[in-house]
């Protein structure tokens, strides 16, 4: 990187408008492996972990093959979809995915009503989260959040990870070794491809070991199933309430937190509203929610998918195509995630968010006035504690929130910057 006093100047010459949607020319030129694997990496740990939550729940409300495939495919096409047109729309890295505490909380209540008013309930959480987010009411909120408790909340999301790169050694230690190995080794001489040495090594050392179990009985393309939604005030109770409550508090809170840690100025209205929209749209079809990511999201706004942050965009749009891709296929392309052994998951999703983890424990602690309420937040985060339904992410920022107030803070909100690409390349990426 070239230095003296000329570099920021170039560096702001190039900058592109915010919100100018990237044509396609320029997205080829944009192009880069290590934005595109961070997409794939980001995929491969959506399908190996989360969704078997959702296939949880389609047993629990005894749904047909057909049904449950035609879920899958609606989340994931919704997923696509909103990471490609938002990338591009934005120039940042925006990964969305389904809602996993929606999709927890319908493995306990779903099978309490009639298939068609959980539609209806889907339908009608979708509309008030679009409208939630179109008003601005959700950025508002968002904006009177400390930046340094915002950072400390993306460290703590993403300390589980990070710990089960080494937990991991212990059930699979040549899978996982070999990931960590390489990419550590990785770092030293090619920093931009280390993530994707930890995948080579731990598929080939995974295949070695005949811990690799992937295989693909046939391919066919799913048929989508329309559900007539029906409405019932027992299921809007039920679940239309507790899942936007669950989806705005424990995904697009933390998902708008990582963009903003990441050094990025996301427009919460077009974000958040834009979900909404298409998670009411592909309701009928069987979607719950479909909502800003916050881990999988990490994997694409940090270092390891390019060290220019205005890059990684191409990150955000490789997931969505990915997710395309995987949804037109539905279950049959999931059985191939599903043979990936979890050590290899956990090891390469550890590694990928090394950077991300990095950057946010540097902005919890940069200033020393913040630092408490930082760590509170980092705390109480990281616990994995669940109150009332809702993950560990919202009440990170509520105790971190209120130990910022009872130390002596005060809430201000932030401006509102014009959406778009950092002004300025995060500390985290500048290695």
């Amino acid at each position: 990187m070239a230095t003296g006093s000329s570099a920021p100047a170039e560096e702001t010459a190039e900058r592109p408008p915010a919100r100018v949607p990237a044509s396609p020319p320029r997205l080829l030129r944009d192009l880069s492996l290590s934005a595109v694997l961070a997409g794939v990496v980001a995929v491969v740990v959506s399908y190996s972990g989360p969704l078997v939550i959702v296939l949880s729940a389609a047993h629990a409300a005894h749904l047909d093959a057909g049904r449950t495939g035609s879920w899958i495919w609606a989340i994931s096409i919704g997923s696509g979809l909103t990471c490609v047109v938002l990338s591009l729309r934005t120039r940042m890295p925006v990964v969305t995915a389904w809602s996993t505490p929606g999709a927890a909380l319908l493995v306990t209540s779903i099978g309490s009503y009639a298939y068609g008013e959980v539609i209806g309930a889907f339908v009608v959480s979708g509309v008030v989260t679009a409208l939630i987010g179109l008003t601005g009411v959700f950025g508002r909120l968002m904006r009177l959040v400390p930046g340094a408790v915002v950072s400390a909340m993306l460290a703590g999301i993403l300390f589980s990870f990070g710990a089960d790169v080494f937990t991991s050694l212990e059930s699979a230690p040549v899978i996982a070794g070999s990931v960590l190995l390489a990419y550590l080794l990785g770092k030293r001489w090619l920093p931009r491809y280390a993530v994707l040495l930890a995948l080579v090594a731990g598929v080939v050392c995974s295949a070695a070991t005949a811990e690799l179990r992937v295989r693909l009985d046939h391919v066919g393309l799913v048929q989508p199933v329309f559900t007539a939604p029906a409405f019932s005030v027992a299921s809007l109770v039920g679940i239309a309430v507790p899942l936007t409550l669950a989806t705005l508090a424990s995904q697009n809170a933390p998902g708008v937190g990582v963009l903003s840690a990441s050094g990025y100025r996301p427009d919460d209205r077009l974000l958040v509203g834009s979900t909404g929209v298409v998670s009411a749209v592909l309701a009928p079809f069987g979607s719950h929610a479909v909502n800003l990511a916050a881990i999988t999201a990490a994997i694409c706004t940090g270092p390891e998918a390019h060290r220019d942050p205005r890059r990684r965009y191409v990150a955000g749009v490789a997931c969505g195509v990915v997710y395309l891709v995987v949804g037109a296929f539905g279950s049959t392309l999931v059985a191939f995630f599903a043979g990936l052994p979890k050590e290899l998951v956990a090891a390469l999703a550890g590694v990928a968010l090394l950077g991300a983890l990095s950057g946010g424990l540097a902005g919890a602690v940069r200033e020393e006035k913040d630092r408490e309420a930082a760590l509170v937040t980092f705390l109480a985060t990281a616990s994995g504690v669940t109150l009332f339904g809702i993950g560990s992410a919202f009440w990170g920022l509520v105790f971190g929130i209120a130990a910022h107030l009872l130390v002596g803070g005060r809430l201000r909100g932030r401006r509102r910057a014009d959406a778009g690409a950092p002004a300025e390349q995060p500390a985290s990426a500048s290695s």
